[in-house]
């Protein structure tokens, strides 16, 4: 075979590659034609196919219970594939905006560290602050509470800080959830007492939170007592109790 050939072959196994990706991502196509695009990507097993297979939970088909059987389908297959299917899932992790499937994926595949590993290195290219669109962040920090690993309440501690409610307020349910009292505590008094924070549905789940775990106000009374929201109060203890 010359050189040309070579590249001649090159570029019509790129072709094919990017026709199967098209067509398995279709919406507008039969099931039956996705899926057998999609089993095609599943056979090479490359990071490109597996990643274009993946990229087919992040489309809505208008046949509902054949778009979840499609999706569950892509799952299933890259669960399989285990360790190899970790490169495509981290580059689906980065790109994507909703990140629901891949993070379901991740226990599949990887070990914890693995798992704890990727998950900090994706919330890391996702700082604290403005994004137009916050998905991705609430999902990650919910997924971090599930790992219950021992470095993820610092990870979540500076997302009380974000400017979307609905990321600061994925952060408290994470940080209640994962009850570390060492980190959580300290870090949810003082954004409790802060002037910044103008939610008060975040305020009533913070108070909420120290009844269900009996974590103790101590040093932060008169602060939080200015603060606390209708229907709570102290004890004499510094306990926060729900009237």
């Amino acid at each position: 075979m010359g050189l040309f050939d070579f590249f001649s072959k090159e570029k019509r196994e790129e072709r094919a590659l990017v026709n199967l990706i098209k067509r398995a991502n279709h919406k507008f196509l039969q099931s039956g034609e996705r899926l057998r695009a999609l089993e095609a990507l599943a056979n090479p097993g490359s990071e490109r196919a597996l990643y274009g297979m993946l990229s087919r939970v992040g489309i809505v088909y208008h046949k509902s219970i054949e778009d979840e059987q499609e999706k569950e389908w892509v799952f299933d297959t890259l669960a399989d594939k285990g360790p190899a299917a970790l490169p495509a899932v981290k580059r689906y992790l980065r790109t994507a905006e909703s990140v629901s499937w891949p993070l379901r994926l991740l226990p599949k595949i990887a070990t914890k560290e693995q798992e704890f590993a990727v998950v900090q290195e994706i919330l890391a290219e996702h700082e604290p602050g403005y994004e137009r669109d916050p998905t991705k962040k609430t999902q990650l920090l919910r997924h971090l509470a599930q790992l219950k690993e021992p470095g993820a309440p610092a990870l979540i501690v500076p997302y009380l800080g974000d400017m979307d409610e609905g990321v600061r307020f994925a952060a408290v349910e994470s940080l209640l959830r994962l009850k570390n009292e060492e980190v959580g505590r300290p870090a949810l008094l003082q954004h409790f007492e802060s002037d910044a924070e103008e939610s008060l549905r975040l305020r009533i789940r913070i108070a909420e939170g120290f009844v269900e775990l009996g974590w103790l106000v101590q040093d932060q009374r008169k602060g939080v007592e200015q603060k606390l929201p209708e229907g709570f109060q102290l004890d004499r203890e510094g306990h926060i109790l729900a009237r």
